[in-house]
């Protein structure tokens, strides 16, 4: 049974949940987290104050040691908002890497939004109304709208309640008007999603994060009625949280059940946030659950070990409304680009005894092949580059910053250039992917010359194996012709022999 470790840097808090996959489900055997406050300093100055890097990186070797006591075999490690913004971000990786070993990913708040939503889906069962969940950090609130599993609508929003209470909370209690002006600019930044949130009519909120669990305790402490079910919060009761907190100081907010010391500091700007997203939005009021950002990096590891877990068809299901939505994006011929997916990856299985790629270059090299046009968008001449430039900076839900990176790569080099070691697309990669990318490329070129007429002529491939060469024989639809295909596929001869050391022909049927 392998055990998954999963770590989350954010602007308030640090968090570690440690996994194990037993019938294809996630265990938790152990949790940690403490508030270090990395971003405080990044909201005031920019830069990562030394004091809270120090603090972190502490706590982070305590993590470290439970990762190694658990015997995870996999430990995933990303930073949010603080880390985001932060000019001297690089330091503090480099810091964590020396101490723990670890390397650090900082992730896009889109990305974020994303893994909270994978590790609400793979351990709840919502029906098949619209559900909008809320994550509200120290950097950033991340908000997505979701239907059956499927994501609509993500965003990120400044709205962190370290971030807010630095910039507006200077005196205890707050006076009127840096709470007028708080709330301002929190209408102001909800109401750049609100119509998009109102469209949805979401039946279900759910709220995550440690205010929400904060707001929803002191929820239940204050009013202990019949009605009152689990940890959940409405829309009038927000109201009057939020206003209470606004009156407290920090030492009575102190002593309030449910809210905490350190979160005592920060609750006013986050209770502020909450009431505002429910009253803007129209909302009848949100649900707390313990489940984050941590919670779908576990399910993105479990998923990578095996596809068939609940999360493994979760991700599988993102990526197709991922590619989809940027095929029709960026105006690409959906059929002709699925036409030129399933030729790749008939090559890719056909091919495999002499293309020897890992099982996982399969699904990148059916999404380059997918958005091989996206360049034309901007403009066809160097529209390759265009490609790669696109690939790698959208947010493709499903992939990794790193395996856009890798199926970038691979859309890169279809033209008449040729990979090498000192590009950039390569350059940026392991070494353990800089020798794949010419073998994968060159699959997606084949596949692309199969479909080079888009008339939708070619029908079926098969292939003939020699001992030193290879032989496609194209099938044609009645009366239609495959002669320019050919042509096509006769001019990457002299390159499969380079890249692949046999012989190539191709012959229609």
């Amino acid at each position: 049974m392998p055990t998954f470790a999963a770590v989350d840097i954010g602007s308030n808090s640090v968090r570690l949940k440690i996994s194990r996959l037993a019938s294809r489900r996630l265990v938790e055997i152990h949790e940690d987290r403490e508030v270090t406050r990395l971003g405080e300093a990044v909201f005031q100055s920019g830069f990562l104050s030394p004091d809270a890097i120090a603090v972190t990186v502490k706590v982070l070797r305590r993590f470290h040691r439970a990762a190694q006591r658990a015997g995870a075999e996999s430990v995933k490690v990303v930073a949010t908002s603080a880390l985001r913004d932060a000019r001297n971000s690089q330091a503090f990786l480099e810091w964590v890497r020396s101490a723990t070993g670890w390397t650090v990913e900082i992730i896009s708040g889109i990305e974020e939004a994303r893994l909270i939503h994978l590790g609400l889906t793979s351990s709840l069962r919502v029906n098949s109304s619209p559900v909008l969940m809320m994550d509200l950090g120290g950097g950033s609130c991340e908000l997505t709208v979701s239907k059956r599993g499927h994501i609509l609508e993500t965003v990120s929003l400044p709205l962190g309640a370290v971030r807010l209470t630095n910039d507006f909370v200077h005196h205890d209690p707050a006076r009127k008007s840096e709470i007028r002006q708080l709330r301002g600019l929190i209408a102001r930044e909800i109401g750049r999603v609100r119509p998009r949130i109102l469209k949805a009519h979401p039946k279900i909120v759910i709220a995550t994060s440690g205010t929400a669990e904060a707001l929803a305790r002191v929820c239940r402490e204050l009013y202990r009625t019949k009605s009152q079910r689990g940890m959940t919060v409405s829309r009038l009761q927000m109201r009057r949280i939020s206003k209470m907190l606004t009156r407290l100081s920090l030492e009575e907010r102190r002593k309030v059940p449910g809210i905490g010391v350190r979160r005592a500091e920060i609750i006013v700007a986050g209770a502020a946030v909450y009431s505002a997203l429910l009253e803007h939005c129209r909302l009848g009021g949100f649900r707390f659950s313990p489940l984050g950002l941590r919670d779908g990096l576990l399910a993105q590891m479990a998923a990578e070990y095996d596809r068939a877990t609940r999360s493994g068809q979760q991700i599988e299901s993102e990526r197709q409304d991922s590619l989809l939505a940027a095929v029709a994006h960026y105006r690409v011929d959906l059929e002709h680009a699925t036409r030129v997916r399933e030729s790749a990856m008939k090559l890719f299985h056909e091919l495999r005894s002499i293309h020897r790629l890992p099982p996982e270059y399969r699904e990148w090299i059916g999404a380059a092949a997918m958005l091989s046009e996206v360049g034309d968008y901007v403009n066809r001449s160097g529209r390759h580059r265009h490609t790669h430039y696109i690939i790698s900076h959208s947010e493709i839900l499903g992939y990794t910053p790193q395996q856009r990176r890798v199926i970038a790569a691979i859309a890169r080099y279809l033209g008449k250039s040729r990979p090498g070691s000192g590009d950039g697309p390569i350059k940026v990669l392991p070494p353990s992917d800089q020798k794949h990318i010419a073998k994968a490329a060159l699959l997606v070129r084949l596949a692309w010359a199969l479909n080079l007429g888009r008339s939708g002529a070619l029908e079926g491939i098969r292939v003939r194996m020699g001992e030193a060469s290879v032989r496609l024989i194209l099938t044609h639809r009645a009366r239609m012709s495959v002669d320019l295909e050919l042509w096509a596929v006769e001019r990457e001869r002299a390159y499969f022999r380079e890249v692949f050391g046999c012989d190539f022909s191709a012959a229609a049927a």
